[in-house]
């Protein structure tokens, strides 16, 4: 009931009783405000939270705030850290590993790097652990404030596996984790074990011997894959396992075991998976699908909620923004198991919950359909990636030029640091646009916008030189070897200045060049979306729209200067 009925409730009320005793008239006001109080009490939360290659999400529940954090594989800076007060509306705080001395990710492809990492908080100390899959292995780093300084990694050797959690118990600690198979002798391809130590969390270190939890699955006779991204919680007199399995695409889910014990032996609910999309029509509208590697947390209502990832494909198994953070709720069954996502079979794209909204300034959007504008004035927003590492030397800041990327031989086909700062593609419906300044002197220099999925599958629009012309090219990445196919180009003045743009809807992209502020003229239009997917391209990011220059292999001394970036999604249902 709006607040207008409420006070025509009131007229007919008085109307209808003009010598009510003030009493009356107090107990129908105590109800006013009380019913009012609740309808206002209400949330609205649409998913994802997190929009576009937000995955492996881990939360953590320090008091009224929540944090959250998310892999982010080579890309640097590494794993965001998230803060809310609702669940809804989420804001950047930081990063955990943004200082190179920490680590970098130089000569390792996209899709390797910073796997499944996970916070924790214990008397005062955030703690993160996480793979840094071909070097460093298992690692944690600590803050007293989650907007960091984090500290250096410490590497935790005898941990070998990916996707470790720390899960406390009064003043003990364990480390949970994925690991081969007993014995290093699988049975059958993805064939697991979940192990844990016993944590040293004071000397940052573990100690005692490892012990398996979890051999395969929830049924090995079933040949269960891929167990994996593990979480112990305590409630009650049980200690409860939740874990994925089978694997992070449409065959994804979520498992629940649980002991008397933390060593086990764990048992398996016979009712599970606790949250699966794999048996729904694939053909149903709008599917959100690939739901899992979840973790679970207590909301502002003191019921438990499930953060997850999850993936919006746009026909079929075909999607560009990769997997994404979503929230469903969880409910307790008679006999004390979990289900995500109980009364229902798909998992929502909003959910209404039983507590007040709190929103807070945020200097992106995360959720929704929005409209964002960088302008490189002072600083890099720290939502917006790098690759490998951060090297100042290659680019600046200022009110008169914007963002300046020097022309280096590096390139986005390899795997070093090139002169390339991008953001999430974060809508199946989205356009982003720049204003590039740039006079290249021979037909290597090239700058402009690429929308970016990995060194084999990616576009780019750039302003260059063909022979004596300038022009502007759209460029295809070839999928066989480490070199560019030319799609077209067109003929642009000599003049240094030009607008780029790219549009996604779905599987069909579009290019555009403009000389004059917003004069669009068609590069191309129907160019095929799918080769950005994950299902074509592999691995496990999403697609980044990014500004690079490049001098493709050859010595320069030259430089793009770029205005802005325009970017607006729209989306959502």
């Amino acid at each position: 009931m709006q607040p207008i009925a409420y006070s025509r409730l009131f007229i007919n009320f008085m109307a209808v009783n003009p010598v009510a005793s003030m009493k009356k008239l107090s107990l129908l006001l105590g109800l006013f405000l009380a019913i009012q109080a609740v309808a206002q009490d209400k949330i609205t939360i649409k998913n994802p939270i997190l929009k576009g290659f937000y995955p492996d999400p881990s939360i953590e529940k320090v008091g009224d705030d929540y944090y959250l954090i998310n892999s982010t594989f080579t890309y640097f800076p590494g794993i965001p850290v998230f803060h809310s007060k609702d669940l809804k509306n989420w804001k950047q705080i930081g990063n955990v590993i943004d200082r190179p001395e920490q680590m970098d990710f130089m000569g390792e492809r996209i899709s390797r790097g910073l796997f499944a990492p996970a916070i924790s908080y214990h008397k005062g100390i955030f703690y993160v652990v996480c793979t840094d899959i071909d070097n460093d292995g298992n690692f944690v780093v600590t803050a007293t404030n989650p907007a960091g300084p984090w500290s250096n990694p410490v590497k935790l050797p005898e941990v070998k596996g990916i996707d470790p959690s720390i899960f406390f118990d009064g003043d003990k600690a364990y480390i949970i984790y994925n690991s081969d198979a007993p014995d290093f002798k699988p049975l059958y391809d993805g064939h697991r074990t979940i192990r844990m130590y016993e944590f040293d969390y004071q000397n940052l270190k573990v100690s005692g011997q490892e012990t398996i939890l979890i051999n395969g699955g929830v049924d090995l006779a079933k040949k269960p894959v891929w167990i994996e991204g593990p979480h112990l919680y305590k409630r009650g007199d049980f200690y409860y396992l939740c874990a994925a399995e089978g694997g992070t695409s449409i065959n994804h889910s979520q498992v629940i075991f649980r002991s008397k014990d933390v060593k086990g032996p764990f048992i398996p609910w016979d009712k599970n998976p606790i949250l699966t999309q794999r048996n729904l029509n694939p053909n149903r509208s709008n599917p959100i699908t690939s739901t899992g590697h979840a973790d679970l947390v207590e909301g502002p209502d003191g019921n438990t909620y499930a953060v997850f990832l999850a993936v919006r494909p746009y026909s079929g198994d075909y999607y560009n923004t990769g997997r994404e953070t979503f929230i469903a709720p969880v409910k307790w069954t008679d006999d004390g198991w979990p289900v995500i996502n109980p009364d229902h079979e798909e998992v929502q794209y909003e959910y209404t919950f039983n507590w007040k909204e709190q929103a807070e300034k945020a200097p992106f959007p995360l959720n929704g359909n929005f409209q964002q504008r960088y302008t490189f004035k002072d600083t890099i927003a720290n939502s917006l990636l790098f690759m490998r590492t951060k090297d100042n030397s290659w680019y600046s800041l200022s009110k008169q030029k914007g963002l300046t990327l020097k022309l280096r031989p590096e390139t986005i086909l390899g795997t070093g640091n090139p002169s390339f700062i991008g953001r999430r593609l974060q809508h199946l419906k989205a356009e982003a646009s720049t204003e590039v300044e740039f006079t290249p002197k021979n037909g290597n220099e090239t700058a402009g916008i690429v929308i970016f999925q990995n060194e084999k599958h990616f576009y780019y629009l750039c302003r260059s030189k063909f022979e004596k012309y300038d022009v502007v090219q759209l460029y295809r990445a070839s999928s066989e070897n480490q070199f560019m196919d030319l799609v077209i180009q067109k003929q642009v003045k000599k003049s240094g200045k030009v607008q780029l743009k790219v549009v996604a809807n779905g599987a069909d992209y579009a290019f555009y060049f403009a000389e004059n502020n917003g004069e669009w003229k068609l590069v191309k239009d129907k160019v095929d979306g799918r080769y950005l997917s994950t299902k074509i391209a592999g691995g496990f990011v999403g697609c980044i729209i990014g500004l690079y220059a490049s001098s493709n292999g050859q010595p320069s001394s030259n430089e793009a200067h770029f205005k802005y970036l325009d970017y607006t999604g729209k989306d959502d249902l």
